[in-house]
């Protein structure tokens, strides 16, 4: 027992109380943040936007480049996507959920690959090619960066990015050691499978009507 106990949480015995308080923390909002956006609810921002400014702090603190500027892309979409959703379409309608059109598709590819530049320039500038881990990461990153795009837009699609990048990063985060973040990934999974069964009910349902 005491021998799964210490690979799961052994190296937090080398973290300061307050970082991993600060995790926990983050990891708690997070929970919330998926579960609104499942939910269809405005509070997937802000509650979104707490956890994502403790990550970046504690990512900065562990020098995890790609993982810190997910987080603080998540900040300015969180900001960005929250207009988005209260924007009045109409005398009382707000946007909806929709499907990613040909326009959309050709913005999603063009993140995807932009991201993909931009993260490699600063891990190549600070010289952090120094493991496979940096390469995932910034695929990872390139994932998430148009997940929350599509997010902010309402688009159903977004939970198939999210769905990937979950599973991806669930191992990726126990290998660095982040044990609560991984299980945070782990309960995503299952959160953005059903977020993206939920969103297609409420589609079809719109669609039907």
């Amino acid at each position: 027992m005491s021998t799964i106990f210490d690979f799961f949480f052994s190296q937090y015995k080398e973290y300061t109380t307050i970082d991993i308080v600060l995790e926990i923390i983050a990891v708690f909002f997070g929970f919330l943040s998926v579960w609104f956006s499942k939910q269809n609810k405005i509070w997937v921002f802000p509650t979104g936007m707490v956890s994502t400014i403790i990550f970046v702090y504690l990512l900065l603190k562990w020098e995890l480049l790609g993982d810190m500027m997910i987080n603080a892309y998540y900040f300015i979409m969180s900001v960005y996507g929250w207009y988005i959703w209260t924007r009045k379409i109409g005398e009382t309608h707000v946007t909806p959920i929709s499907k990613i059109n040909l326009q959309e598709k050709k913005m999603a590819v063009f993140i995807f690959i932009a991201t993909l530049i931009f993260v490699y320039s600063v891990y190549n500038y600070f010289d952090k090619w120094t493991s496979w881990v940096a390469y995932v990461d910034t695929f990872t990153t390139a994932i998430f960066f148009v997940g929350m795009w599509l997010m902010a837009k309402r688009k159903i699609e977004n939970w198939l990015f999210w769905i990937v990048g979950d599973i991806i990063s669930v191992p990726l985060y126990l290998y660095k050691g982040f044990t609560f973040t991984s299980l945070q990934y782990f309960g995503f999974t299952f959160i953005a499978i059903f977020g993206y069964l939920a969103w297609k009910k409420n589609l079809l349902n719109t669609q039907s009507t």
